[in-house]
Formats: C-alpha cells, sequence, structure tokens
C-alpha cells in the first residue's frame, strides 16, 4: 500500500447522501487502489443532502480516510419562502404557470446572489483547511466535482496555491450549458460571472471530465483538456436477471430516480392514455410504477388522467431496494430534457438500467449520447418528445411480446460501462 499513488477528492455529496449524485465517485474510490492509487475524500461536516440513503455506507472503506469541514447552507431561509424551494437542493424549481411568486423571487435570488450556487459557503473555509492539510500530506492529484459547481472555485484557489499538484475537474453536468440555467433568471452582470468562473476552470485544470461524448466536445472548444467517461454500473451491486420463462403479473413500465417538470414525458402520458381508452387488454394488464422522487405536479397531471388506477408510486427507496424494482420490470423509463443543447446529457440511471438486461424507453433531443448507447447496445429505444405515432407502435410492439413471454432481447457491449473498467480508464488518464 506504501507505493500507491495518492489523490484528494473534494466532493459536497457522499454517503448518506442519495441518488445519482453520490455514485460516481463512491464507485470510483471503490476501485482506485486496484489500479495503483489511494484516495482521501473530503466532504462538508453538516450538509443539507435532498435525499438520504443510509445503505450507500455500507461501500464505504473501513480503510478510506474521510476529512470533512463545517459547511454553512442558506437553504433554510430560502424554505421559509415555500416549501416547493426544497427542491433548489438537487436543483429543481416550478416552471411556467407553475410558478408562484415566491418561487420567483427565490430563483432570481438563487441565479443572481449565490454564485455558482448556494454551496459557496464552504469555499473560503474549505481552501484554508486544504491549504494546511496539503502543505503537511503530499498528494499526487486532486479531483473537483460539480455539481455544485463551488467545488471547482476550491479546485482553483488551491491549483494556485500548488501548481504542480495534478488537478481533475469533474462535470457530473455541465455548468452553464446545463438545460435550468436559463431559468435562472440572471442578470447580464451575473450571467458573465458564472461564464467567466467556468472558463477560468476549464483554462486552469490539468483534465477537466464529461460524463457524455458531446459535453467533452463542447468542453473542449471552450479551452479545456477534456475527455469522457461516462457513469456506469458496478457488477457487484444486486442485479440479477430474470429467466425469459418468468412472466411478471402485469407489463410494468418503470422510472426509478427524480422525475422534475423541465423532463416530464407528456407525450409519454398522452399515449399511454390514448392505449387505455382503446384496449382494454392494455389496460387490464399495464402498470405504471415510480420508485422515487416524483415532482408534485406531475403525479397531479398523472392522477387527474385515466392512469390513475394504474399507477404504484412505491416512493424514494434504497439503491438496493431500487435495483430490485428495476428487475422486476418489462420496460425501464428515462428522460431528459428537450433542448437540443442537451443531446449531451447522459442520465446516470442508464447505466443501471443496462445492468438489469431489462429493454428501455428514452425520451430527449431528436439526435442523443443517449440515442447511440442504446444503439450501440441493442438496449431500447430513444424518442423525442414529438414522436407519438412511433412511440405508440413502440409500446404495443413491446407489450405483445410481454403476452408471448418473449420479450427479453439480450443487451450487447455494456462492459465497457462497467465501474471497474471506468476506474482503469480514469487512471490511465491520470
Amino acid at each position: 500500500m506504501n507505493n500507491l499513488k495518492k489523490i484528494l477528492i473534494i466532493t459536497y455529496y457522499w454517503p448518506p447522501a442519495g441518488g445519482p449524485g453520490v455514485q460516481r465517485w463512491l464507485k470510483f474510490v471503490k476501485y482506485l487502489p486496484d489500479f495503483g492509487w489511494k484516495p482521501t475524500v473530503f466532504v462538508p461536516e453538516n450538509p443539507s443532502y435532498p435525499i438520504v440513503d443510509e445503505t450507500l455506507a455500507n461501500e464505504v472503506s473501513d480503510d478510506l480516510e474521510i476529512i470533512k469541514t463545517k459547511i454553512w447552507e442558506p437553504y433554510q431561509i430560502a424554505e421559509i419562502f415555500g416549501k416547493d424551494n426544497k427542491k433548489f437542493k438537487a436543483g429543481q424549481f416550478d416552471v411556467g404557470k407553475n410558478q408562484s411568486w415566491k418561487s420567483k423571487l427565490s430563483i432570481w435570488v438563487r441565479g443572481n446572489f449565490f454564485i455558482p450556487d448556494a454551496r459557496v459557503f464552504w469555499v473560503k473555509p474549505s481552501v484554508e483547511y486544504l491549504k494546511k492539510y496539503l502543505t503537511v500530506h503530499q498528494f499526487d492529484a486532486f479531483v473537483t466535482t460539480g455539481p455544485p459547481h463551488s467545488m471547482h472555485l476550491i479546485g482553483l484557489e488551491l491549483k494556485k496555491e500548488f501548481p504542480a499538484l495534478k488537478w481533475i475537474a469533474d462535470f457530473r453536468d455541465p455548468w452553464t450549458e446545463i438545460s435550468y440555467y436559463k431559468h435562472l433568471k440572471l442578470t447580464k452582470s451575473a450571467d458573465q460571472k458564472h461564464r467567466n468562473l467556468e472558463q477560468k476552470v476549464f483554462e486552469s485544470a490539468d483534465i477537466t471530465l464529461a460524463t457524455s461524448f458531446s459535453d467533452a466536445e463542447n468542453f473542449r472548444t471552450k479551452g479545456a483538456n477534456a475527455f469522457c467517461i461516462t457513469n456506469g454500473f458496478d457488477l457487484n451491486d444486486s442485479f440479477t436477471e430474470r429467466s425469459r420463462s418468468d412472466h411478471s403479473e402485469k407489463f410494468t413500465l418503470s422510472y426509478i430516480g427524480v422525475l422534475e417538470q423541465l423532463r416530464n414525458p407528456k407525450v409519454l402520458w398522452n399515449v399511454l392514455n390514448e392505449l387505455i381508452s382503446e384496449k382494454d387488454d392494455f389496460k387490464n394488464n399495464f402498470e405504471l410504477k415510480f420508485v422515487g422522487r416524483i415532482d408534485d405536479k406531475i403525479l397531479t397531471e398523472i392522477e387527474e388522467s385515466k392512469l390513475i388506477d394504474l399507477v404504484n408510486n412505491l416512493g424514494y427507496l434504497s439503491h438496493s431496494e431500487a435495483n430490485v424494482e428495476m428487475e422486476n420490470s418489462d420496460l425501464l423509463l428515462i428522460t431528459n430534457f428537450p433542448d437540443e443543447s442537451t443531446k449531451g446529457i447522459i442520465p446516470g440511471k442508464i447505466f443501471e438500467y443496462l445492468a438489469t438486461g431489462k429493454q428501455i424507453v428514452s425520451f430527449g433531443p431528436k439526435e442523443s449520447d443517449v440515442k447511440k448507447i442504446l444503439k450501440e447496445t441493442n438496449a431500447g429505444k430513444h424518442f423525442s418528445y414529438d414522436e407519438e405515432s412511433d412511440l405508440k407502435v413502440f409500446l404495443l410492439q413491446k407489450f405483445e411480446e410481454w403476452k408471448l413471454g418473449t420479450s427479453h432481447s439480450p443487451t450487447e457491449n455494456i462492459d465497457q460501462f462497467s465501474r471497474r473498467n471506468l476506474t482503469k480508464k480514469l487512471t490511465e488518464l491520470l
């Protein structure tokens, strides 16, 4: 162990945080020692996580060194304006006609006063602490991972102090190119500040990581030394394929994760309502299952339709329990923002979907990185938000296959997305 190189990971999300934000570096940290790197993790001592999953702590090695400092977050103040402001913690908020004046005010304050985000108050104390820590402890590299992109501001300051230390800026989502950025009601000066900080990170980091092919390409055009390492699945997680002869009680379409208004697949709800109206066979044998946190406005929309009696809303489950629900599904739903500019977003959930061997139905921009992955792995079909007739044909086809017991289509080429192989790719970059 003594000859291992040392890497410091600076992250906001860490167990007991739940949701996709924590998975990426939890898994990298798990496999880094296999490839000659010893990780140390720096996290906030008292964070305000939007989702908690205590079971993820089981994946943290007892040998891992974790260092912490306290953080102050202004979300308690935002929540005084209204309970909907709790969504801000996860980068979500009401849009369009669903916005109250309180919500509009909170969004404006969030975008213009907390740059790049409300975790910015952790930057200064973290820099002070880590400057002392890195003076005493020798490291070969350090990582900042965002969002929250405040983590990259910590990286900027540390790189100035320790220029020989290799810095990897990991963007799990883009900064100014993320779909909700245009909804932040930014003033011209605030927008410029966001963009200037992003540019400094791209130019200062030794390596910039993106989670999609398109994002890496966009980052390179802005001057970053960018590479794509996607998210993935862990073969040690509890995925067990159901045999082909097993027949689920209902034809089950499941969404696992967080679904906010900006990714609401209204075209799917419309088509499902049509199928329920037109085909009793489909109505009597269909189930729409949600596992995770679904926006209240989306649930209300569904409950006011013919789908109301066919919904099974299980709420948030632990990571391992969610995997079981994936396995007990026939079709898995993934959604993306509709804007063409978001074609590079690859939701992390797709890789765990791939590990189940189940078919996937995806929504997003017409040409997207998700579509490329589904085609390459034979794992399902991607639709834009206006392909209603093609979607109807696809759903009916999958329903007929389910009735005949032939709904299992074997996936291909998925090993490249295993967490261990992706960690190997990371260490080769390092």
